[in-house]
């Protein structure tokens, strides 16, 4: 499905002491209860929020979406990106220390970190860029999706893995408006990659995941749902569409 498949590789060119990025999707759900307190106190509430979200910790850089309407169980995502874990802890926290956080689930939440994929070779694809940090490129809409393979594909000898997603960077050129930012997930969390694409229109990614379902790669796709379009908004905005007002 992916514009350029994750793999577990490296260039070796990354060292354990590197500086790299963070990345990380929360998913927000907003109780029905908060929408039955009163205007002001709601209105206080999201400013509380929003402030938080406005200004976070130094060195961490933040973009938030919608998602009401357009997803069961969850209103808005938070993307978060950062060298420092203990920053990204700060951040969520004071989210949930306002008292708008009180009313706060989190049906999903996903953590990864920036690698280079051993198949790129001297090959740069969208928000890959470079070998350790992943940067926003602030287009209207980001599809973001865990992804497993199956173990069958390690199996695999290198040189096969690599003819193999060759295809798959073959059909990805073909949509060049096609953002992709592959977070490496084994070892720090539950799935083992986190993949976000960030396009001008849906039907941009639609297109790009149909060229793909049928590829020889697919084949070794363990996991890639849940899917969730989410829509750049500023937090205000975020707050306001979760809070029921249009």
């Amino acid at each position: 499905m992916t514009a350029t498949p994750p793999d577990s590789g490296s260039t070796g060119a990354e060292t354990a002491d590197e500086t790299r990025d963070f990345v990380k999707y929360t998913f927000f759900h907003l109780r029905p209860e908060w929408r039955r307190l009163p205007l002001e106190e709601r209105e206080a509430g999201k400013l509380r929020f929003a402030r938080v979200l406005d200004d976070p910790p130094e060195g961490l850089l933040v973009r938030t979406y919608s998602l009401t309407g357009l997803k069961a169980g969850t209103e808005m995502m938070v993307w978060s990106i950062g060298t420092d874990l203990p920053a990204l802890q700060e951040f969520h926290a004071r989210l949930f220390g306002t008292p708008l956080g009180g009313y706060l689930d989190t049906p999903f939440s996903y953590l990864g970190m920036a690698r280079r994929s051993e198949y790129l070779g001297d090959h740069d694809h969208g928000g890959e860029g470079g070998q350790t940090h992943r940067r926003p490129f602030d287009l209207p809409y980001l599809f973001v999706y865990p992804f497993v393979k199956k173990r069958e594909w390690y199996a695999l000898s290198f040189e096969e893995r690599r003819r193999v997603m060759g295809e798959h960077f073959r059909i990805g050129h073909k949509y060049p408006h096609v953002q992709i930012h592959t977070g490496y997930s084994f070892g720090i969390d539950d799935m083992e990659f986190i993949l976000a694409f960030e396009t001008e229109t849906p039907a941009e990614f639609l297109d790009l995941v149909s060229a793909l379902r049928s590829t020889e790669a697919s084949r070794y796709t363990a996991l890639e749902t849940p899917i969730f379009t989410c829509v750049l908004v500023p937090s205000r905005r975020m707050l306001d569409l979760a809070d029921g007002l249009p």
